[in-house]
């Protein structure tokens, strides 16, 4: 039985209208010109390492929690599926898998996603980033990672993990590949084809 784990943002769903919203919600309410264009082009860091970009480092955290309370009401309306992604659970499930979400997103915004999107996952841990993901993928022993992040390589590689990038955030293939990616995928309509195959070599391989 496989298991695999799954970053969220921009490898799940495309969350680049609901943060820029909030950021923009946020800039209005505070006075701080944030340009949210250049936030979402590079998703994937924790979101007081964004907001330490645009506000002093004494009020990162309260404006953090700002944020987090104006996320569900703004961000989660507007963020669907990226393509592939019920496929590629499916094909999980299919296969007698378990299916996890391993995040730098706040926990309780990324199970409202989750819930929203009717995306059934067996288990969601949230505010984790790089290799701080490891810790819950080797505690369920998880064989594949999938991100879209150099960091997300990272992650996989210290959890043991077959890290499979996808090109729909920030990172271009050759980036992720030279970070030690071992698999690229274009987008996750990719996934459930790769994991056939992927699981029939294995069985030929025991």
């Amino acid at each position: 039985m496989i298991t695999v784990g799954f970053d969220l943002d921009m490898t799940l769903i495309d969350s680049r209208p609901g943060i820029a919203a909030t950021f923009d919600a946020l800039s209005a309410e505070t006075g701080v010109t944030v340009d949210s264009a250049l936030v979402v082009s590079r998703l994937g860091p924790p979101l007081t390492d964004e907001l330490a970009n645009w506000f002093p480092a004494g009020e990162v955290e309260a404006v953090a929690a700002r944020y987090r309370e104006l996320y569900p009401g703004i961000a989660v309306p507007a963020v669907p599926l990226l393509p592939g992604v019920r496929e590629s659970i499916a094909a999980i499930r299919d296969h007698g898998g378990t299916a996890l979400v391993v995040t730098a997103k706040f926990a309780a915004n990324a199970r409202l996603h989750l819930d929203h999107l009717e995306l059934v996952i067996d288990a969601v841990y949230g505010d984790l980033w790089a290799e701080g993901k490891a810790k819950p993928l080797i505690e369920h022993k998880a064989d594949v990672y999938v991100g879209d992040h150099v960091a997300d390589v990272r992650a996989a590689k210290t959890a043991g993990a077959l890290a499979l990038m996808v090109t729909t955030g920030p990172c271009a293939a050759a980036e992720l590949f030279e970070a030690g990616a071992d698999v690229v995928l274009r987008d996750l309509t990719e996934f459930p084809a790769w994991l056939d195959g992927h699981l029939r070599a294995e069985r030929a391989a025991s």
